[in-house]
C-alpha cells in the first residue's frame, strides 16, 4: 500500500495489545496489557475465557482498555479457531456470533481509530457501529464523530444510511452535519500568512489550507 493512502483495517497482529499497551494512550505499559496469541493453546484458552466474561458482563463500557481487551480476545479466538461459529461455541456463556463478530471489527479497526477509542474520544460501543463500514468511508465516520462529537446514536443512524446505500455525505446531512467540517486553532503568524495568502491568491482560508495539506501530506511525509 502506497504511503499516502491511509489504512483502513488493522496491521498490526491479532491479539498483539499495540494500543492498550501504550502508556501514552491508555497509561498502561506494555508489560501489564494481555496479549492474545492465536497460535498458542494456552493463550487461545485465556481468550475464550476473558471472550466469556466479556460477553455475561459489559458493565465496564467506561473502561476503554477492558472493552478492547474484550475486542482483542474476540478476534484473537475467531483466529484460532476459524470461525465466528467455533470461536462461540468455544466460548460459551453468552458469547454469540453476532456479540464476537461485532467485537472482533472493533479489534480490526485501523490504529488511527484505535487510538481515539483507547483515549476515551470514540466510545467503544460507537466503535462498532464505524467497524460496520468498509474502506476510506470508517475513517471518514470515525473523524466525524470526532469533529462533531456526534453521540452514539447518532453514529449507528449514520452507518446504516451507508450500509443501505447513502453516501457518508449524505448520511451525515441527514444529522444536521457536514463531512469536512471542524475548528481548530492556529498562532497568530500562522493565522496571519493564512489570511494573507487567501486575499492575494482571491479565495479563502479552507482553499488554502486544503492546498496546503494536499501537498505536504500527500508526499508520503
Amino acid at each position: 500500500m502506497p504511503d499516502d493512502v491511509p489504512s483502513t483495517d488493522r496491521e498490526s497482529p491479532v491479539g498483539k495489545p499495540v494500543i492498550r499497551g501504550n502508556p501514552t494512550f491508555t497509561g498502561q505499559h506494555a508489560d501489564e496489557a494481555v496479549e492474545f496469541d492465536p497460535d498458542n493453546p494456552d493463550s487461545l484458552q485465556l481468550a475464550a475465557d476473558t471472550v466469556r466474561r466479556f460477553s455475561e458482563n459489559t458493565a465496564g463500557a467506561d473502561d476503554n482498555v477492558y472493552m478492547l481487551r474484550g475486542a482483542a480476545a474476540c478476534a484473537a479466538l475467531v483466529r484460532g479457531e476459524g470461525s465466528y461459529k467455533a470461536a462461540a461455541e468455544r466460548a460459551g456463556g453468552d458469547a454469540t456470533v453476532s456479540f464476537i463478530r461485532k467485537w472482533s471489527r472493533v479489534h480490526d479497526l485501523p490504529r488511527s481509530v484505535r487510538v481515539h477509542v483507547a483515549k476515551g474520544e470514540i466510545a467503544p460501543t460507537a466503535a462498532k457501529h464505524i467497524a460496520r463500514l468498509a474502506g476510506e468511508v470508517r475513517l471518514l465516520l470515525a473523524w466525524a464523530a470526532l469533529d462533531h462529537d456526534l453521540t452514539v446514536r447518532q453514529i449507528r443512524s449514520v452507518a446504516s444510511s451507508v450500509n443501505n446505500g447513502a453516501t457518508i455525505e449524505e448520511g451525515l446531512a441527514a444529522e444536521g452535519y457536514r463531512l469536512g467540517k471542524l475548528t481548530i486553532d492556529i498562532d497568530r503568524d500562522a493565522y496571519c500568512m493564512l489570511r494573507r495568502r487567501a486575499a492575494l491568491d482571491a479565495t479563502d482560508p479552507s482553499s488554502v489550507v486544503t492546498k496546503s495539506l494536499e501537498s505536504t501530506l500527500g508526499d508520503g511525509s
